[in-house]
């Protein structure tokens, strides 16, 4: 019973904050090769081959490309953080989108229900709270501007604002992504062959694309610095790693539950910022961190209520048929004296 629970809620959760942990990792490694002139072309086109390559041996071993284009080009034009924070939309446009295809139950006199919007909401309004609340300073250190919320210079407000929208549209994009991967586990539930169909097929597309727009061979040329580690990551942990992750808890979970992890990444990028780029930690980040972390656990704590509940149910269904038999075998017994 420990390892079943083990299972199905303590492995999901471990892998989706790794998960997270990963994306934001990515965002910042592909944010500092941009700014040294690797375009965002050549990285979608090397991450989407190395994650195929990656999984192709592990398909025989156990048998999107537009949301990319659009989360990349956003966090060029604008930052990772506010990619991180623009991330937040997500479980709002999985949750509505779950409810259009009847994969959630909108009740809303039932308190899971109740528990899973406002936990939704809750969990936005802190991730929120992180990026425009500053507050006072807790910990002062040198300023970086990798996950500055402003625009980095030699960037235009146009550039921020359609950046922006580019983000809003990968977050809708991965979406309704959630919602497909989730209706083609249940035909197929084999995890690593739909990664791997996904990743090959999202190569294939991104490859002349890709090499028409960015017509400079010399771009192609990685050079070993940061623009080589951003791509090498990308391909292990963003594409391949992630994906993986993501599909196994959607076929185990489903999209909601998946999606509510996005806005952790803002705290994430926060704490990475403060650990790995000197950035301040300001009280607002302490202050959201602990709403979204209320929200968050609202959410995980009506997922679990709703599995016991479904639990309970096929539990009685099944006792209740059990006990059909013996009483129909006596009536037959009865019969024949």
């Amino acid at each position: 019973m420990a390892g079943r629970y083990c299972y199905e809620n303590g492995l999901p959760f471990s892998a989706m904050v790794t998960a997270e942990c990963t994306n934001v990792g990515l965002n910042i490694l592909f944010k500092a090769s941009s700014e040294k002139g690797l375009s965002y072309y050549v990285f979608v086109l090397y991450m989407f081959a190395i994650s195929t390559l990656l999984l192709l041996p592990l398909v025989f071993v156990f048998r999107g490309f537009s949301g990319q284009l659009c989360n990349y080009k956003g966090v060029e034009f604008s930052s990772a953080t506010l990619a991180s924070a623009i991330s937040n939309l997500t479980p709002a446009f999985t949750f509505i989108l779950a409810v259009i295809f009847r994969m959630e139950n909108l009740a809303l006199r039932c308190s899971i229900t109740q528990a899973k919007i406002m936990g939704t909401i809750v969990s936005i309004s802190g991730a929120l709270v992180v990026v425009f609340y500053k507050g006072p300073t807790i910990i002062s250190s040198s300023q970086s501007t990798s996950l500055s919320l402003h625009s980095p210079q030699g960037t235009s407000e146009t550039q921020w604002v359609i950046g922006g929208l580019l983000l809003a549209a990968s977050n809708l994009l991965f979406s309704g992504w959630y919602i497909v991967q989730t209706q083609v586990m249940k035909i197929y539930p084999a995890e690593i062959v739909v990664v791997f169909l996904y990743l090959l097929c999202a190569t294939i597309i991104s490859a002349p694309v890709c090499l028409i727009v960015e017509g400079n061979l010399s771009s192609w040329i990685l050079r070993p610095d940061i623009t080589l580690v951003a791509v090498i990551y990308s391909g292990f942990f963003g594409s391949s790693f992630n994906s993986v992750i993501h599909t196994w808890c959607l076929h185990l979970k489903g999209p909601v539950y998946v999606s509510i992890f996005k806005p952790l990444s803002i705290v994430i990028a926060a704490a990475m910022g403060v650990i790995f780029l000197g950035d301040a930690l300001y009280l607002g980040s302490i202050i959201g961190a602990i709403i979204l972390s209320i929200g968050f656990y609202g959410v995980i704590w009506a997922k679990a209520k709703e599995e016991l509940r479904q639990d309970y149910c096929s539990a009685s269904l099944g006792s209740s048929s059990d006990d059909k038999t013996p009483l129909l075998d006596s009536y037959k017994s009865e019969d024949v004296e």
